[in-house]
């Protein structure tokens, strides 16, 4: 409607001022190119304002250089309810501390993890643990150095075994990355620490919607849960308690402010400009 008023008030103009009819024609067709090169200014600077995300808001830890040489600290995990443990004893004898070892099945089998978490030991909601032959045994607020260490002063103190060798390992250590990122989803990891970048790293890093400036952490320790939010493009983070992911955190990255924009009208620019393609495309069929 707008454009066919333009058209005939600038029909009018050309008349009034005596036009001959190829000028006119030529006056005609300039408006229409006109017309629609305002559109698709129209169009650009809305796309470009929803789109828009500036330098800052991209890159990873701006300031970076203050904290080169700084010391890292590792994650004292303590063990928590839910926690597999696979507990593993040896001795001079080995024939002795079979006892003190689950081993059902075949070797070759045990070598799975999901057959180890099978056979492991399950911290109870009372943070215990049932161990041959010593019974029920305490874990609560002590790491898998702590309970290794208790188990060996058990068995020599009983007079069980002679120079024990024990080791625990925490089988089931996981953390759940959600939102903005390339592939969402629960990794396992057997690493004693790994950092929030190389837990991003297992998702595959933020998409590019992703806000680096607000990357929320959620943790529950001891049966309390602590939640945090995160900004990537300080490096601030490095020397606080969520530099190191613990097991069971999960990890929400949140959309940016340019997907919060598009999310409610039209979801991303290929649709923006899928529908400018198809409104030029109309504009141009009507005017012919």
């Amino acid at each position: 409607m707008f454009y066919k008023f333009k058209y005939t008030q600038s029909i009018t103009f050309a008349f009034n001022n005596n036009y001959s009819l190829n000028k006119i024609k030529k006056y005609s067709m300039k408006t229409k190119q006109s017309f629609i090169i305002n559109i698709l200014a129209i169009v650009t600077l809305i796309t470009l304002s929803v789109s828009c995300v500036s330098k800052k808001q991209m890159l990873y830890m701006q300031d970076i250089a203050a904290y080169n040489n700084t010391e890292v600290a590792h994650n004292n995990h303590t063990l928590q309810v839910d926690d597999i443990l696979k507990i593993s004893v040896g001795a001079l004898m080995p024939e002795a501390a079979i006892p003190y070892n689950n081993l059902t099945g075949a070797s070759v089998v045990a070598n799975s993890i999901d057959v180890m978490k099978l056979d492991g030991y399950l911290v109870s909601k009372n943070y215990t643990i049932n161990f041959p032959v010593l019974g029920e045994l305490l874990v609560k607020e002590k790491t898998t150095q702590d309970l290794e260490n208790d188990i060996k002063k058990l068995l020599v103190d009983g007079g069980y075994l002679i120079s024990p060798n024990v080791t625990v390992r925490l089988l089931n250590a996981k953390v759940t990355i959600l939102g903005e990122v390339n592939n969402p989803g629960t990794f396992s990891f057997t690493e004693n620490n790994i950092s929030l970048l190389q837990a991003l790293g297992l998702a595959g890093d933020l998409t590019i919607t992703g806000s680096r400036e607000d990357v929320v952490v959620l943790r529950y320790l001891d049966g309390v849960q602590t939640t945090a939010r995160i900004d990537l493009t300080s490096a601030n983070f490095l020397s606080g308690p969520y530099q190191m992911v613990k097991p069971n955190d999960v990890i929400v990255v949140n959309p940016n402010s340019a997907k919060l924009k598009t999310a409610g009208y039209v979801g991303n620019i290929t649709t923006i400009l899928g529908i400018t393609s198809l409104l030029l495309s109309s504009i141009i069929l009507l005017t012919r």
